[in-house]
C-alpha cells in the first residue's frame, strides 16, 4: 500500500516569528537527513555529521524511550555510517528497506534483473556526460546532476524512458538535483505509517522534519494523524511549520532537550 501523492498548496505553512512547538518527550520523531540534519554536499559520500548533532539525536532517542527514526533516501548502511554510535530505527531508500526499534530489517521484494538493466544504462550515461554521478544504493539507483545542472532535463527524460522499459514494478522519484528509479509501493509516508503501528512509536503524536519533495509523503501522513510536519528551507509544501535551514533544526532540537 502506498500513501496518496501529496499536494503542496492545500495547507498554509506557518512562517515568521511563530516558531513550531518545542520538542516533547512523549512525541514520536521522524527525520530526513540530507538538507535537514546536515547540509547537502556535492556527493553523498562527502557528508559527515558532527559529534554534537549526533549527540542531540542520541539524547532525543533516549528521552523518548526510542521513538526516533531516520527516514532517508540513503541506504540503511549509509545511515549507519553517519550515526556510528547507535543503530537507530531507520527507513532507507525512501522506505524500501526498514529497520524497526527491535533491530529487525525488512526489505521490499522486486526483480533484481530489471535493476541490473537500468544500472548498465545509467553507467553508460555517466560515462558520456561529465558531472553526472550515479549512486547505487543496492535497491534503488539515483542519478545526481548537482555538478551539471544543465543536464537536469536529460536526466529526467532518461529515467522516465527507463521506467517505461522496466514497467510498473518501479517508480521514478525526484529530489533536489537528483532523480532516481526505485521499486514502487514504498515511500516515506508508508514508512511513517509502519513505524507508527509499532512500539515505541505507537500511540504518540508524530513529528516529521524534512526538506525535499520526497518528504511531502511523510508530511501528508503526519498531517492526517494530527501531528506536526516541518519543512526545512524554501519551497511549496503541505507542512504546517517551516524551519529556515539546518541550523534552525538544530536550534529547535536544543530548545526541547535543554528543558
Amino acid at each position: 500500500m502506498t500513501t496518496k501523492r501529496p499536494g503542496t498548496r492545500g495547507r498554509r505553512t506557518r512562517y515568521g516569528s511563530s516558531a513550531p512547538p518545542a520538542p516533547r518527550r512523549e512525541w514520536a520523531y521522524f527525520f530526513d537527513i540530507d538538507g535537514t540534519l546536515v547540509e547537502i554536499a556535492e556527493h553523498p559520500s562527502e557528508v559527515e555529521l558532527d559529534r554534537e548533532l549526533r549527540g542531540l539525536i542520541t539524547l532525543l532517542h533516549e528521552c523518548t524511550g526510542g521513538a526516533v527514526a531516520l527516514i532517508s533516501g540513503r541506504s540503511i548502511e549509509e545511515i549507519d555510517r553517519l550515526f556510528p554510535e547507535r543503530r537507530l530505527p531507520a527507513a532507507g531508500q525512501h522506505g524500501i528497506e526498514r529497520r524497526n526499534a527491535s533491530g529487525q530489517v525488512v526489505r521490499h521484494e522486486f526483480s533484481l534483473d530489471a535493476l541490473t538493466h537500468v544500472r548498465e544504462r545509467l553507467d553508460a550515461a555517466v560515462g558520456k556526460h561529465r558531472g553526472l554521478v550515479l549512486e547505487d544504493k543496492g535497491l534503488s539507483l539515483a542519478l545526481h546532476y548537482r555538478q551539471a545542472p544543465r543536464l537536469a532535463g536529460y536526466s529526467h527524460r532518461l529515467l522516465r524512458s527507463l521506467l517505461e522499459e522496466v514497467g510498473s514494478e518501479f517508480a521514478v522519484q525526484t529530489g533536489k538535483r537528483v532523480v532516481e528509479l526505485k521499486p514502487a509501493g514504498k515511500d516515506k509516508g508508508v514508512a511513517v505509517l509502519e513505524f507508527m503501528g509499532e512500539k515505541p512509536f505507537e500511540g504518540r503524536t508524530p513529528i516529521f522534519v524534512g526538506d525535499d519533495r520526497t518528504d511531502e509523503y511523510g508530511f501528508a501522513v503526519v498531517n492526517e494523524m494530527g501531528g506536526h510536519s516541518m519543512k526545512v528551507g524554501a519551497g511549496p509544501t503541505t507542512a504546517t511549520w517551516r524551519l529556515r535551514g539546518v541550523a534552525a533544526v538544530r536550534n529547535w532540537l536544543e530548545s526541547g532537550l535543554s528543558r
